[in-house]
Protein backbone atom coordinates (compact mmCIF):
# COMPACT_ATOMS: atom_id res chain seq x y z
CA UNK A 1 0.00 0.00 0.00
CA UNK A 2 1.21 3.52 -0.72
CA UNK A 3 1.87 6.04 1.89
CA UNK A 4 -0.79 7.94 0.34
CA UNK A 5 -3.49 5.33 0.23
CA UNK A 6 -2.45 3.91 3.43
CA UNK A 7 -2.82 8.10 5.09
CA UNK A 8 -6.09 8.11 3.18
CA UNK A 9 -7.62 4.76 4.89
CA UNK A 10 -6.43 5.36 8.31
CA UNK A 11 -7.97 9.19 8.11
CA UNK A 12 -11.34 7.27 7.37
CA UNK A 13 -12.06 5.51 9.47
CA UNK A 14 -13.11 8.43 11.32
CA UNK A 15 -13.21 9.38 15.42
CA UNK A 16 -15.62 6.89 16.37
CA UNK A 17 -12.81 4.95 16.68
CA UNK A 18 -10.91 7.23 19.16
CA UNK A 19 -14.24 7.71 20.87
CA UNK A 20 -14.60 4.01 22.14
CA UNK A 21 -11.30 3.76 23.14
CA UNK A 22 -11.87 6.63 25.70
CA UNK A 23 -8.18 6.37 26.81
CA UNK A 24 -4.70 7.89 25.78
CA UNK A 25 -3.75 5.66 22.90
CA UNK A 26 -0.15 5.33 24.14
CA UNK A 27 1.27 3.35 21.58
CA UNK A 28 1.00 6.34 19.13
CA UNK A 29 3.82 8.22 20.74
CA UNK A 30 7.44 8.03 20.15
CA UNK A 31 9.37 8.49 23.04
CA UNK A 32 12.45 10.20 22.61
CA UNK A 33 7.43 38.85 17.86
CA UNK A 34 4.69 36.92 15.61
CA UNK A 35 5.18 37.29 11.29
CA UNK A 36 1.75 37.67 9.26
CA UNK A 37 0.35 35.22 7.34
CA UNK A 38 1.25 36.89 4.25
CA UNK A 39 5.32 37.42 5.20
CA UNK A 40 5.17 33.70 5.75
CA UNK A 41 3.59 32.61 2.48
CA UNK A 42 6.14 35.02 0.68
CA UNK A 43 9.20 33.75 3.00
CA UNK A 44 8.23 29.77 1.77
CA UNK A 45 7.52 30.53 -1.72
CA UNK A 46 10.81 29.25 -3.34
CA UNK A 47 10.89 26.72 -0.81
CA UNK A 48 9.14 22.47 -1.56
CA UNK A 49 5.95 22.18 0.07
CA UNK A 50 5.13 20.48 2.29
CA UNK A 51 7.77 21.44 4.60
CA UNK A 52 8.72 18.12 6.03
CA UNK A 53 9.42 18.13 10.15
CA UNK A 54 10.42 15.25 12.14
CA UNK A 55 8.62 12.36 14.66
CA UNK A 56 10.63 14.49 17.06
CA UNK A 57 7.77 17.03 17.03
CA UNK A 58 5.39 14.45 18.23
CA UNK A 59 7.37 12.89 20.89
CA UNK A 60 5.12 12.58 24.53
CA UNK A 61 5.07 15.30 26.36
CA UNK A 62 3.12 16.57 29.37
CA UNK A 63 0.07 16.15 28.14
CA UNK A 64 -0.13 13.36 25.16
CA UNK A 65 2.01 14.77 22.01
CA UNK A 66 1.64 18.63 23.85
CA UNK A 67 2.37 21.00 26.58
CA UNK A 68 -0.84 21.12 27.59
CA UNK A 69 -4.88 20.21 26.94
CA UNK A 70 -6.61 21.93 24.28
CA UNK A 71 -8.69 25.24 25.07
CA UNK A 72 -11.87 25.63 26.73
CA UNK A 73 -13.66 27.58 24.95
CA UNK A 74 -13.33 26.52 21.17
CA UNK A 75 -14.66 28.26 18.20
CA UNK A 76 -18.00 26.82 16.34
CA UNK A 77 -19.27 24.64 19.20
CA UNK A 78 -16.40 22.32 18.59
CA UNK A 79 -16.35 19.29 21.07
CA UNK A 80 -13.94 19.76 23.96
CA UNK A 81 -13.52 15.91 24.51
CA UNK A 82 -12.85 14.95 21.08
CA UNK A 83 -10.58 17.81 20.29
CA UNK A 84 -8.45 16.99 23.00
CA UNK A 85 -8.22 13.22 22.11
CA UNK A 86 -7.79 14.14 18.12
CA UNK A 87 -5.16 17.19 18.81
CA UNK A 88 -3.02 15.47 21.95
CA UNK A 89 -3.85 11.30 21.82
CA UNK A 90 -3.99 10.51 18.21
CA UNK A 91 -1.55 10.15 15.31
CA UNK A 92 -3.46 8.52 12.46
CA UNK A 93 -7.44 8.95 13.27
CA UNK A 94 -9.85 11.50 12.66
CA UNK A 95 -13.10 13.32 13.54
CA UNK A 96 -15.67 11.68 11.98
CA UNK A 97 -16.39 12.33 8.12
CA UNK A 98 -18.95 15.71 7.71
CA UNK A 99 -18.35 16.31 11.72
CA UNK A 100 -17.23 20.20 10.71
CA UNK A 101 -21.14 20.57 9.15
CA UNK A 102 -22.78 19.53 12.10
CA UNK A 103 -20.77 22.39 14.13
CA UNK A 104 -21.89 26.12 13.69
CA UNK A 105 -19.33 26.87 11.40
CA UNK A 106 -21.09 27.27 8.14
CA UNK A 107 -23.44 29.59 10.10
CA UNK A 108 -20.77 31.79 11.79
CA UNK A 109 -17.77 31.49 9.15
CA UNK A 110 -17.49 34.59 7.30
CA UNK A 111 -18.44 34.53 3.67
CA UNK A 112 -16.84 37.50 2.27
CA UNK A 113 -13.37 37.64 3.82
CA UNK A 114 -10.26 35.24 4.35
CA UNK A 115 -10.95 33.31 7.60
CA UNK A 116 -7.85 32.44 9.78
CA UNK A 117 -8.10 29.38 11.81
CA UNK A 118 -5.98 28.82 15.21
CA UNK A 119 -4.26 25.93 17.05
CA UNK A 120 -6.57 24.15 19.36
CA UNK A 121 -3.85 23.86 21.64
CA UNK A 122 -1.52 27.30 21.34
CA UNK A 123 -3.82 29.32 19.59
CA UNK A 124 -0.96 30.17 16.74
CA UNK A 125 -2.47 31.05 13.18
CA UNK A 126 -2.23 27.68 11.29
CA UNK A 127 -4.37 28.69 8.35
CA UNK A 128 -6.17 31.16 6.40
CA UNK A 129 -8.53 30.45 3.89
CA UNK A 130 -9.81 30.58 0.62
CA UNK A 131 -6.69 32.22 -0.73
CA UNK A 132 -6.45 32.09 -4.57
CA UNK A 133 -9.90 30.69 -4.97
CA UNK A 134 -13.12 32.21 -3.52
CA UNK A 135 -15.47 30.63 -1.10
CA UNK A 136 -17.58 28.25 -3.05
CA UNK A 137 -14.75 26.71 -4.17
CA UNK A 138 -13.29 26.30 -0.33
CA UNK A 139 -16.48 25.03 0.91
CA UNK A 140 -17.13 22.43 -2.37
CA UNK A 141 -13.86 20.82 -1.77
CA UNK A 142 -13.99 20.58 1.79
CA UNK A 143 -17.43 19.03 1.54
CA UNK A 144 -16.57 16.66 -1.07
CA UNK A 145 -14.07 15.33 0.95
CA UNK A 146 -15.64 15.67 4.22
CA UNK A 147 -12.96 18.28 6.13
CA UNK A 148 -12.03 21.06 5.86
CA UNK A 149 -8.87 20.95 2.86
CA UNK A 150 -6.84 23.55 2.50
CA UNK A 151 -3.89 23.80 -0.23
CA UNK A 152 -0.49 25.29 0.21
CA UNK A 153 -0.74 29.03 -0.08
CA UNK A 154 -2.92 28.60 2.63
CA UNK A 155 -0.96 27.09 5.30
CA UNK A 156 0.96 29.51 7.61
CA UNK A 157 4.33 27.42 7.71
CA UNK A 158 5.39 29.29 10.08
CA UNK A 159 3.27 26.88 12.93
CA UNK A 160 2.56 23.56 10.52
CA UNK A 161 4.61 20.90 9.14
CA UNK A 162 4.08 17.79 7.72
CA UNK A 163 5.71 14.11 8.48
CA UNK A 164 7.14 12.03 5.95
CA UNK A 165 4.06 9.46 6.26
CA UNK A 166 1.86 12.48 5.26
CA UNK A 167 0.86 13.27 8.65
CA UNK A 168 0.58 17.35 9.20
CA UNK A 169 0.89 18.28 12.49
CA UNK A 170 1.95 22.02 14.26
CA UNK A 171 5.23 22.59 15.53
CA UNK A 172 4.14 22.29 18.90
CA UNK A 173 2.93 18.50 18.83
CA UNK A 174 -1.05 19.21 17.73
CA UNK A 175 -2.28 16.54 15.55
CA UNK A 176 -4.33 18.31 12.79
CA UNK A 177 -4.50 15.75 10.05
CA UNK A 178 -3.05 14.46 7.34
CA UNK A 179 -1.88 15.98 3.27
CA UNK A 180 -3.72 14.20 0.63
CA UNK A 181 -2.75 14.99 -2.70
CA UNK A 182 -4.32 15.08 -5.95
CA UNK A 183 -4.65 15.91 -9.27
CA UNK A 184 -4.01 19.78 -8.56
CA UNK A 185 -1.41 19.44 -5.86
CA UNK A 186 -1.00 19.74 -2.22
CA UNK A 187 -4.50 19.13 -0.19
CA UNK A 188 -4.29 19.26 3.41
CA UNK A 189 -7.36 17.50 4.77
CA UNK A 190 -7.42 18.89 8.56
CA UNK A 191 -10.00 17.93 11.76
CA UNK A 192 -12.05 21.50 12.46
CA UNK A 193 -11.29 20.44 16.22
CA UNK A 194 -7.66 21.26 15.49
CA UNK A 195 -8.11 24.67 14.07
CA UNK A 196 -11.26 25.62 16.39
CA UNK A 197 -8.71 27.66 19.00
CA UNK A 198 -8.77 31.69 19.96
CA UNK A 199 -5.86 33.48 18.82
CA UNK A 200 -3.01 33.59 21.40
CA UNK A 201 -1.64 37.16 22.16
CA UNK A 202 -0.31 38.74 18.79
CA UNK A 203 -1.42 35.95 16.59
CA UNK A 204 -4.87 38.07 15.43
Amino acid sequence: MTSFSKAASLLLLGVSYVSARGAPISSAFVNGGSRSFRHSVVRNAGEKLPIVGGEDIMSEKVHGTSEKPVMKELKWGCDYATADRICNFNRHYAEHAGYWQTTEYLKQVDRAEPTKYFDAVTGNHLFTAPVGRDMEAYLKESNSHGWPSFRDEEVNWDYVRCLPNGECVSITGTHLGHNLPDGTGNRYCINLVCVAGQPAEGQE
